[in-house]
Parts: C-alpha cells; sequence; structure tokens
C-alpha cells in the first residue's frame, strides 16, 4: 500500500457488523501520531507553518518552538506550559479562519509525510474489526483533523485537549495534557466511557516511536515499537518488544 502527496491513501471503516456487536469483546489498536503514523512532528509543522505563513513573529516563535521542541526530545518538556504556547496563536482568530489554515497546513504539510508502512498497518487493523484510536500528545486542533486523513473519527481521538469558549480558543487546556502519563489517564477516561456503552477489550496493541511512550507501551498487551529513539530501542530489547522500521 502507497501514498503520496497529491492522492493520500483514506482509510474507512470496514468492520463487519459482527465484529462490532455491542457485548462482545473486541481488539484496541492505539497509534501515536508523530514519527509513528507521520515521518514529522506535526506540532512542530504547525508552529513552522504559521511562521512560514507570517501569521506570528518569525524571530520569536521560531525560537520558542524549537527550544520546546528539544524539551521533547529530550523529555523534559512541561506539557502545559507547551501547549498553552502553542494555543496562544489560536486565541487570535475566529474557528473558520482557523480552519482553512489547519485544511491547507494539512494538505502541504502533512500528507506528504503519511507513512506508507502506517497507512497499511492501521487499515489492517480496521479490517480485522479493530477499534482503531489516534493517541497524541499534540493538541487536539491538530491531531483530529489529521486523523480524519486515516479513517478514524473525532471520538477515537486522543489529543491534548484544548479550551473553546464563545467559539474562540482561550489559550488554556480543558484537563491534563496527553503526554507521557497523561496518556494512560485520558485512555482509561476513554476505555471507561466505552463499557458504559457496553464496550469491553480483550486485547490492545499499542505502537510509537518514543521513549515518552513506553507507559502507553506498557499498558498494552502487545507493544510494537516504531523506527523507535536509541532509549525506546533499548528498552524495547530489554522487555522483547517487537520493533519495526516504517521510514522505508
Amino acid at each position: 500500500m502507497s501514498t503520496s502527496a497529491t492522492s493520500p491513501i483514506i482509510a474507512t471503516n470496514t468492520a463487519t457488523p459482527a465484529a462490532n456487536a455491542k457485548n462482545e469483546p473486541r481488539i484496541l489498536a492505539l497509534f501515536d501520531l508523530d514519527h509513528t503514523l507521520l515521518d514529522v512532528d506535526s506540532d512542530y509543522l504547525w508552529g513552522e507553518y504559521i511562521v512560514n505563513n507570517e501569521l506570528v513573529d518569525e524571530a520569536q516563535y521560531r525560537t520558542a518552538n524549537q527550544a520546546f521542541y528539544e524539551q521533547y526530545i529530550e523529555g523534559t518538556l512541561d506539557a502545559t506550559e507547551y501547549n498553552e504556547f502553542v494555543a496562544q496563536f489560536l486565541t487570535t482568530l475566529p474557528l473558520d479562519r482557523l480552519h482553512e489554515l489547519r485544511e491547507d497546513y494539512i494538505k502541504v504539510e502533512i500528507e506528504p509525510h503519511i507513512r506508507p508502512k502506517a497507512m497499511e498497518v492501521l487499515c489492517q487493523h480496521i479490517e480485522q474489526g479493530h477499534d482503531v484510536v489516534i493517541i497524541s500528545a499534540t493538541n487536539d486542533f491538530v491531531v483530529s483533523a489529521i486523523a480524519k486523513r486515516f479513517g478514524v473519527e473525532e471520538a477515537n481521538v486522543l489529543a491534548t485537549p484544548l479550551e473553546i469558549k464563545d467559539e474562540r480558543y482561550t489559550g488554556k487546556l480543558t484537563d491534563k495534557p496527553n503526554f507521557k502519563e497523561g496518556k494512560i489517564y485520558h485512555l482509561d477516561k476513554w476505555i471507561n466511557k466505552q463499557q458504559v456503552a457496553g464496550i469491553n477489550f480483550n486485547k490492545t496493541y499499542a505502537y510509537s516511536d518514543s521513549k515518552n511512550d513506553i507507559p502507553l507501551l506498557e499498558w498494552a498487551d502487545v507493544a510494537i515499537c516504531v523506527s523507535p529513539d536509541d532509549a525506546l530501542h533499548a528498552h524495547a530489547l530489554a522487555h522483547r518488544w517487537a520493533v519495526e522500521d516504517w521510514s522505508i
């Protein structure tokens, strides 16, 4: 299966009704977004996009964005501080204009970086009737729209939640960042909601590239490390987790 910048493949949910029977145990597949489904960091690229389109002060924003990204790579990022920094730009424009910018950003900056192997594996899970969730530390403004390119609806997106009041972003979060152990916090809330609806899971998969997702990978029944960073690769070898190269 392949993809391109001009014609991205969009997954569709082809699960049969029997596979989705209400009280029948299901299989859950969790996918990190940045450097897992994509070969780039969507959060960082959004910052570059608004700089390149002269929507923010270039020197000030790019310096701060680069510093935050380096903190993320090092594992020292204050996720609340970073997401409030990102959300400040969103407060400056109405939702309609933000959605226009986001659509252009996804077409220009994101679609060319969808990993073909990622799309192939995600589609396999959907075709087998599994529930697919994209779980990302990036904010929900960015992630929810990218997820649709993978055929994943907003109800199955777990991302850092940004606050909207009176049809405007406030620059604040509505809950904990969906980062490190925060992913387990948001995942537990999502699973509890599924259980109330009569949906239970008897097997879980998790895919990620990052040492920041070790808590998520430990939580899952099956951990798959996707083109992992050095720290995660060493952890994977020590714990006999699967390691796959999706960069090719």
